[in-house]
This record gives structure tokens, sequence and C-alpha cells, in this order.
């Protein structure tokens, strides 16, 4: 009998993924479906944008800005970091890549309204979207930290990392406080905010 080895397996074929960049049979609609099983948390990021022109007395000061995210967590503990997920080139995207400092608020379930209100698309100014809502200024950052939320956090940009159509903001954690122990979270859930319970 003759000593053969087995012929080695054939390669795999190779597929080509298709023109948007996703693995071979992922759509959009399919990833987007898949993960809004995920319940995520639901926070509101804030930062104070400069005034155009410091040196100028009569110029328009900064304004807030506001944006609602899911894809908010914690990165570590020692240093306390967190870490949130920006469009590429959105607003804040922009923002928070010039300006270091900036705000999280832990959205409690009766503020689903605020959740709404900063998740618009084609909004109004972020200075009216804040008008109404009760808010104290960040000792460190200057941003608005939401009244009632169940915690807020003051951040200091650490890194940005890009992935895909989004940046990985990491924040080092300089203030934390428990504003409201009243309530549970606002959580999304299948494209939809929803409450515990």
């Amino acid at each position: 009998m003759p000593n053969t080895l087995p012929a080695p397996p054939a390669p795999p074929a190779t597929l080509a993924a298709p023109a948007s960049g996703h693995a071979v049979g992922v759509s959009n609609d399919e990833f987007r479906a898949a993960m809004s099983r995920l319940a995520a948390g639901v926070v509101l990021v804030t930062a104070q944008e400069a005034s155009l022109d410091p040196d100028d007395p009569q110029a328009p000061g900064g304004e807030d800005v506001g944006m609602t995210a899911t894809a908010f967590m914690s990165v570590s503990l020692d240093p306390p970091l967190v870490l949130v997920s920006l469009r590429e080139g959105s607003r804040m995207d922009d923002l928070l890549d010039e300006q270091p400092l900036w705000a999280v608020s832990v959205l409690s379930e009766s503020q689903r309204h605020i959740a709404g209100r900063f998740a618009m698309k084609g909004r109004i100014s972020d200075r009216l979207l804040f008008e109404d809502i009760p808010y104290v200024r960040g000792e460190v950052s200057g941003a608005p930290l939401v009244g009632g939320a169940l915690a807020t956090l003051e951040c200091r940009t650490e890194q940005r990392v890009p992935a895909g159509d989004h940046v990985l903001v990491i924040g080092r954690v300089l203030t934390a406080t428990l504003p409201s122990a009243d309530g549970g979270p606002l959580t999304y859930f299948r494209g939809r905010y929803r409450q515990l319970g």
C-alpha cells in the first residue's frame, strides 16, 4: 500500500464584498434590525461652543450644543474613562474635535421629551432646544448638566478613534454627580424610547 498524503483542501472561495463595504449578506437594514434588539441607556451629550470672536465684546457668546446618544459606555475605572460614539462630521463630532471639554447627562424615564428633542434631524438651533430645560452649568466643562438626570459627568477628551462612519471619543471623567435618585433609566430598544419594567 503506497504511503501517500491526502491532497490539501482547496482554498475557500473568496466572495467580493459589495460596493457598500458590508460583509456579504449583511444589509444596512439587517444590521440595524439586529442591533435594535440590544437595549441601551440614553444620555444627552453637551458641550459649549466657544464665541466666534472672544476678543470682541459685541460678538455673540458661545452656544450650548446637545446630542442624544445611546452608544455610550464606561471604559475604565482607573483612570475613570467613558466612551461615546459620534457620527463622523456631525456637529458634535466637529465641536469635540476642537473643544476637549464636554458633559453627559444620564436621562431618566421621565425625560423622553429631552431625548427626542435633541435627536431630531433638521432641528432648530440648539439655543432654542435648551430654552425650557432646567440645567446647571458644569463647573469644569461649562456645559449644561440636565436637571433631574440620574447622573451627570464632566469629561475631557483623551482619545479619538475613527471607526467606520463614526468616531469613538474616549473621555476622562473629571466630575460625577447624582442629581436625582428618583425614577428609572430611559432606555432605547427596537427603535423606541422605553422604560424598564
